[in-house]
């Protein structure tokens, strides 16, 4: 079975927001981030949260290329607004959402190699939408 992002959020949760942390395990910042990233997927409702250590889950991402750690894609209804490195401060996911909240309809541009990886972090988060998967 191929791997799969690693799903913070309380099961059933649903929300058109997905905010997905792309990290590395060896990366200091990204663990002590974590720790603050599990516990806003914990405390609040207004996006899905999920988190994806990039080396561990090669085989089922894909080629994507971060070169800064964390990284987020955040999606709106499936489509993706957000995706680029951030500092790590969990301040800034709710500062991003609410940035986005009025542009939800402006989906982003990607980059040709980025796509692919994307795409199937986007088809996973729908998958979770679909009780018969």
């Amino acid at each position: 079975m191929a791997a799969m992002p690693e799903m913070l959020s309380p099961p059933g949760l649903r929300s058109r927001w997905t905010v997905i942390c792309l990290c590395a395990e060896w990366c200091d910042s990204c663990c002590a981030y974590r720790r603050e990233f599990d516990a806003r997927a914990a405390r609040t409702s207004d996006a899905v949260h999920a988190w994806v250590d990039i080396e561990d889950e090669s085989d089922w991402l894909g080629e994507i290329d971060i070169e800064t750690f964390p990284t987020l894609l955040v999606l709106c209804d499936g489509e993706p607004l957000f995706y680029g490195p951030v500092l790590p401060h969990i301040g800034l996911v709710e500062r991003t959402l609410r940035s986005l909240q009025p542009s939800a309809s402006a989906a982003l541009d990607l980059a040709p190699r980025e796509r692919a990886a994307i795409a199937r972090l986007i088809e996973w988060t729908r998958a979770l939408g679909d009780p018969s998967r």
